[in-house]
């Protein structure tokens, strides 16, 4: 791997020419794709509105581009008329959003990610067996929301290896854990070695609930960030994956900043650097990060090297009803 040679650059050397890195894999996955096109294909076949419980995924770009096409995103599913098509969020709902929906007639279409239902269904399996559970996340996230909302109760937030010093359950030994799909894998790490030292008969999943394209990116950031003197991560403020690729590159002691577009990119940023690394949340589409690396060049970019590095392959099937109708 090369190494960041800033340290033995000289003021005395003329600049050299910058150089942007892209990281791979970056933006979309397999779940944002499925969500954004199961929106497109309910507005194909059914015509507008159809209304979104919540952002479909959080990136402004994408939930505005919805929006223009007739998308109308809502908080409440007492804002679609009696009747009306819904979709749900690719970060998922509650039982009892779930019911409500039942109860006022409404056509759902469930843009739940895949990765985020395995969670769901490992969470009812784990309360039938009478287990207590502890879900590691961010408060106020909906996937957290949605996930702990999948049983009426037995069910525990932690945010940080306090939050499980301070931790009280019932029964130790019928304990289990769940996590976020989007967490930090080295912040994540650390709270479930805090859960295991703490409560040494907790049960894991019986396969990691963070989901391959966190995985993916965040250790493309860490292959990328000692090559580079500044981190450019494309995405929006409320991206839980985003922020996290953010944290990883800061980490490696390399300034990051977090961009929803080109035009929040400062210029002071690039003040002496020569290589700027370049990558994007899994909700960030990539005509965002061409609009970056245009942006880059203007300010006096002249090559664009992409690393190495996992091919993503992976694709969700879309609902019934919607998979047979082309978008």
């Amino acid at each position: 791997m090369e190494v960041n040679d800033r340290s033995a650059m000289s003021d005395s050397q003329p600049p050299k020419a910058m150089e942007v890195v892209l990281a791979q894999p970056r933006g979309f996955c397999a779940g944002v794709d499925r969500a954004i096109e199961i929106v497109e294909r309910a507005l194909a076949v059914h015509g507008a509105p159809i209304y979104v419980r919540h952002e479909i995924v959080h990136n402004k770009y994408v939930v505005d581009d919805l929006r223009t096409k007739g998308a109308v995103f809502i908080d409440e599913l007492d804002q679609v008329p009696t009747g009306g098509i819904v979709v749900f969020s690719a970060h998922g709902v509650s039982k009892g959003v779930q019911r409500d929906a039942q109860e006022r007639g409404l056509r759902v279409f469930d843009a739940t990610c895949p990765l985020v239902t395995k969670v769901h269904v490992e969470v009812a399996k784990l309360r039938a067996a009478g287990r207590e559970i502890v879900m590691i996340g961010h408060l106020g996230h909906p996937e957290v929301e949605g996930t702990m909302g999948q049983s009426d109760g037995g069910m525990h937030l932690v945010e940080s290896v306090e939050d499980v010093e301070r931790l009280q359950v019932r029964a130790p030994d019928q304990l289990a854990y769940v996590t976020q799909t989007t967490l930090s894998l080295d912040d994540a790490a650390a709270i479930i070695a805090a859960l295991q030292r703490r409560f040494p008969a907790i049960a894991a999943p019986k396969k990691a609930d963070i989901c391959y394209a966190t995985q993916n990116r965040q250790d493309a950031v860490k292959f990328m960030a000692p090559q580079v003197d500044v981190v450019i991560v494309v995405g929006s403020e409320n991206s839980s994956n985003s922020n996290r690729l953010r944290e990883v590159a800061q980490r490696f002691g390399v300034p990051a900043y977090l961009v929803d577009s080109a035009d929040q990119l400062d210029p002071a940023w690039l003040s002496g650097q020569r290589r700027i690394g370049v990558t994007a949340g899994a909700s960030a589409p990539e005509v965002l990060v061409t609009a970056l690396i245009d942006r880059l060049k203007q300010l006096g970019a002249v090559s664009v090297r992409p690393l190495d590095g996992v091919q993503e392959k992976v694709v969700f099937p879309l609902p019934k009803g919607l998979n047979q109708v082309a978008a």
